[in-house]
């Protein structure tokens, strides 16, 4: 098994060293890189005119990244009042080093679906929620909460922007390389990977290889696309993505 992982750095580069420490013949491609959102100057104001119970979402690691030094540079913090939820287990950990406050998380599989459906988000009528995340993004749980009676509001803390590759030269590489396995952590990438090579790459090698994907929504996306052998980590972080390949 020869494995490309696509995720963004430097999880990539994590997860390519514990798996080659494994003996796993492993490359990084990162397929996206991040920059600050437009709207960190603003979420010191947004959390403090948060009531007491109000409800605070944390969507990915990269949000406490590059939200805490903009709360650090405005002589602000997390208010304690707050209850906080995160998509994984990952970003949890991050928002509590960064807070000390605890943080709510899914345990059964780090998505939006799963997230809903915690008891304490049943009954959030006249809460107010504030949402941090990247540009664009699923509106699941948005909506899921206003249909609930929940008023939400986004903060944009930091960008996506694809990486740019010439794809002929990456498809001659990584067919050169014997690429067999995929590791892909959401549905943007999975189409960015999915377009980056010629036709011919995609129909002799890349829809032959095994995806490992973070979830159902993605491997009926990949199966859509062509992908037959597909495998479902139990969450996005690199230690269900290991779990996922030693499986595989």
């Amino acid at each position: 098994m020869t494995i490309l992982v696509t995720r963004p750095s430097p999880a990539a580069d994590e997860l390519v060293s514990r798996l080659r420490t494994q003996g796993r013949v492993a490359w990084a491609m990162p397929l996206i890189e991040f920059t600050p959102g437009i709207d960190l100057d603003s979420l010191p104001g947004h959390l403090a005119t948060l009531r007491p119970d109000d409800l605070v979402f944390i969507l990915s690691q990269q949000a406490i990244h590059y939200a805490q030094p903009a709360l650090m540079r405005a002589k602000a913090s997390w208010p304690a009042s707050l209850n906080y939820y995160a998509i994984g287990r990952t970003t949890a950990l991050a928002l509590h080093a960064a807070s000390g406050l605890d943080v709510v998380w899914p345990h059964e599989r780090e998505t939006s679906e799963i997230l809903i459906q915690l008891p304490a988000l049943q009954q959030v009528a006249g809460k107010r929620a504030l949402i941090l995340r990247g540009n664009g993004g699923r509106e699941l749980l948005a909506e899921t909460l206003q249909a609930r009676g929940a008023t939400v509001q986004f903060v944009e803390c930091y960008q996506r922007c694809a990486k740019i590759y010439q794809g002929a030269i990456e498809g001659r590489r990584w067919r050169d390389r014997q690429i067999d396995t995929l590791v892909v952590t959401s549905g943007e990438m999975l189409q960015q990977l999915y377009l980056l090579f010629p036709e011919i790459d995609r129909e002799e090698w890349l829809l032959h290889c095994r995806l490992v994907v973070v979830s159902d929504r993605l491997a009926t996306r990949a199966r859509e696309l062509g992908w037959r052998e597909i495998r479902v980590a139990d969450g996005a972080d690199n230690d269900a993505l290991l779990r996922a390949l030693q499986q595989t």
